[in-house]
């Protein structure tokens, strides 16, 4: 936020006031949005009030609209559900009610609506906006508002944040409770996948989705499914002759279990509807598997399903309707789409038998091991399998490929790799530059001619130490790609790394326990340390989403005043009737202000008002089953990487051998601005910290003043000490300075 920002906020919210419900379905996040919204709104000199019970609540008025205090939104992160409720309401379908919501509304002076929730939610939303003028008008005839109120409240803003668990909304890529609905899906499917291996048994998994088959398809992906059915692409008339064979050779490869995976809303291409019922009964009567049928339902709930799409005038619906299923895929977006391609690529495909004519590819593991690794060695051989390549896997990093501990995969060798934390093929931090005759005589020895390496700062090095070998050394030039996957978010090139988010999530369910581990103590304040070398992506994006009251970091630096004044403020909060502190810090964000030494000056600061506890939450940061986010990010990945790999290969091939040595045949594969891009790994060496190990440039330092403001922070950017944070980012970043 620049000064002008916060100087425009400031102003905006004087004198004015805002409501913010939430309606229709539930959906996990709800409390979160609530309690930014009502935070922000604060910091601006805004009046927030709650409306309780949704637009039931707007309609009726009186103690359903209170007005909201930075204290009444403690502890509403780690809540899911909506705290302020919500409710069906036929009143505010019809114009009478909708002018008694304005009344409540002009009496109050709220001429500023938040509303979250779903499709019909936001719908209803937009009709009050388009009617606020004529409701004025017969509110101020009827004699219920006066002129001047009237002339105050002329206008009505109306801000909607999508909350729906079917991520059905056009117009943003992620609705509020789609990845925690996600979440509770894939707990169940680990849990029914160990029954199902016991067994041998063949499970069915409904999941909702009436009208979006959103939450089915990344399902079907993060968990390796043999199929899923989604409304927007029915499968063909012969599916169910398909599925047999499909399930059939499944078994036949040495596999103990099958999961199939079906949206609510599954059609086939009649428009006939394919429940879990009929797939389980088609099963048992071709194959004779043992077959059951799992109906997730409220579980995973966190909103209604949507009818329809409307933003945008993108109608999947009517498209289904019309039978015009290619444009309802294309209609859902790019992410939809490039799910669906990667989805079919790996279950529907029949891996080939022959390998005459093939490349041969190696795929290994470099650094600290991180969950999702096994997902995108999963995705890389078996997309490599399917383009007829011959694939091998390399154990223990470089380390690995100098001894030649190399062997070939098949389909099999990869099954199950999912949904598996830390990694397979084991992983070193061993750079390659002192084994470089060993790597090269390997390279020759196994006719490896591509090279995919997943890992975070050491595969990234270790790329361009291969580019600098290749002067030496012919058999380095080769074409190879770095898929990033490390905790630490560290990877120039890359706004995301594969594994990142397992351990955001679990350094966040680590923070609520340790806070709800002391309910009904004295008053205490938490010292939390997290991972990320010099990065602090993990303690910033932690700290935001678990509330918390500081984030110390590496990139932004802090004096003992800083942190002064952060005690100074905790011991004020906690004179409210808040009792808990949450405090974050990066383990290098500072050499001397240890975890310890900020502990104790806590622990001495706070006597007579609160005490203090300690965490270093480790390694346990690394570990743990990966998030649907993180296994559905790195098949994405793995499968990107191996056709670029296959593309590269084919161009450097030169008089029977591979000979690739152009800048662009060295790639890292990244996340950036919402799409796959693939940089050459010289290229991003201009972009990158090496003593810290950090790219120059994060995206993610602009959340920072957000995180201070949710904290109750009087940030005022215009300062010197802001000039000095400004001073020294540009310096750190290599930026000339004046």
């Amino acid at each position: 936020m620049t000064h002008e920002e916060h100087h425009e906020a400031k102003t905006l919210g004087v004198g004015k006031a805002i409501a913010v419900l939430t309606s229709g379905g539930d959906a996990q996040g709800m409390n979160a949005a609530v309690r930014a919204v009502v935070r922000v709104g604060i910091y601006t000199g805004a009046r927030v009030f709650f409306v309780h019970e949704g637009y039931q609540g707007l309609v009726d008025g009186g103690d359903n609209i209170r007005e909201a205090t930075w204290e009444s939104v403690s502890m509403m992160l780690q809540l899911g559900g909506t705290v302020i409720g919500s409710a069906r309401c036929k009143d505010f379908r019809e114009r009478e009610g909708r002018l008694r919501a304005a009344h409540n509304l002009v009496k109050r002076g709220i001429t500023n609506l938040c509303v979250i929730g779903g499709d019909g939610s936001l719908t209803g939303a937009d009709t009050f906006r388009s009617e606020w003028s004529d409701l004025l008008s017969d509110l101020q005839k009827s004699g219920k508002i006066t002129v001047e109120e009237a002339a105050k409240s002329r206008y009505l803003n109306i801000v909607g944040l999508v909350g729906s668990i079917d991520n059905d909304f056009c117009g943003t890529d992620m609705t509020i409770g789609t990845d925690s609905a996600l979440h509770r899906i894939m707990e169940i499917v680990d849990a029914i996948t160990t029954t199902a291996q016991s067994h041998q048994r063949t499970f069915v998994l409904e999941v909702m989705g009436r009208h979006c088959g959103y939450l089915a398809l990344v399902t079907s992906l993060s968990c390796g499914a043999d199929w899923v059915f989604i409304p927007e692409c029915p499968p063909d008339d012969d599916w169910e002759e398909h599925l047999c064979r499909r399930l059939s050779e499944t078994r036949n490869r040495g596999s103990r279990l099958n999961i199939i995976i079906v949206a609510e809303g599954a059609i086939d291409r009649n428009g006939k509807p394919i429940s879990s019922e009929d797939i389980k009964n088609l099963v048992v009567k071709r194959l004779g598997y043992d077959t059951r049928v799992t109906v997730l339902g409220h579980v995973q709930r966190g909103g209604t399903p949507s009818a329809f799409d409307r933003i945008l005038t993108k109608d999947v619906t009517k498209a289904m309707v019309e039978k015009r299923f290619d444009e309802a895929l294309k209609l859902r977006g790019r992410s939809f789409m490039n799910n669906w391609e990667v989805y079919k690529l790996l279950a529907h495909v029949r891996p080939p038998v022959s390998k005459s004519g093939s490349y041969t590819v190696a795929v290994m593991n470099v650094g600290a091991p991180a969950a999702g690794m096994n997902a995108a060695v999963r995705s890389t051989v078996r997309i490599g399998l399917i383009q007829g390549n011959r694939v091998l896997v390399v154990h223990d990093g470089f380390e690995g490929l100098a001894k030649g501990q190399i062997e070939e995969a098949g389909w099999s060798y990869v099954g199950g790799w999912t949904g598996q934390g830390g990694s397979k093929l084991g992983t070193k931090r061993t750079l390659p530059k002192k084994s470089f005759e060993q790597i090269s005589a390997n390279i020759t020895k196994f006719n490896i001619q591509g090279l995919v390496i997943i890992g975070g700062f050491e595969a990234y090095t270790g790329g361009l130490e291969l580019m600098e070998g290749r002067k030496q050394y012919d058999e380095l030039c080769i074409p190879f790609v770095v898929i990033p996957a490390t905790v630490s978010n560290n990877v120039p090139g890359s706004d995301f790394s594969v594994g990142t988010d397992t351990a955001l999530n679990t350094i966040c369910m680590t923070c609520d326990r340790i806070k709800q581990s002391a309910a009904g103590t004295k008053r205490r304040v938490f010292i939390i340390e997290t991972m990320g070398g010099y990065c602090g992506y993990l303690a910033t994006m932690a700290g935001l989403a678990a509330g918390a009251d500081a984030a110390y970091i590496f990139e932004e630096p802090f004096t003992i005043r800083d942190l002064q004044v952060n005690v100074e403020h905790l011991v004020q909060k906690m004179k409210t009737t808040v009792k808990r502190g949450l405090v974050l810090r990066n383990e290098k964000c500072n050499e001397n202000y240890t975890t310890d030494f900020i502990f104790n000056l806590y622990s001495e600061e706070g006597k007579g008002i609160f005490d203090s506890r300690k965490n270093v939450l480790g390694h346990m940061q690394q570990g743990g089953s990966p998030t649907p986010f993180d296994r559905n990010f790195a098949t994405k990945m793995g499968a990107k990487a191996m056709n670029w790999m296959s593309g590269k290969i084919k161009e450097s091939y030169r008089n029977g051998r591979i000979f690739a040595n152009t800048p662009d045949s060295g790639c890292v594969l990244g996340m950036r601005k919402r799409a796959l891009v693939f940089q050459p790994v010289t290229e991003l060496k201009e972009q990158t910290d090496f003593e810290h190990r950090i790219p120059k440039e994060q995206w993610w330092l602009k959340l920072r003043p957000i995180l201070k403001i949710l904290a109750k922070y009087e940030i005022d950017l215009d300062t010197s000490e802001h000039a000095h944070f400004e001073h020294v980012s540009r310096k750190r970043s290599g930026e000339a300075t004046i």
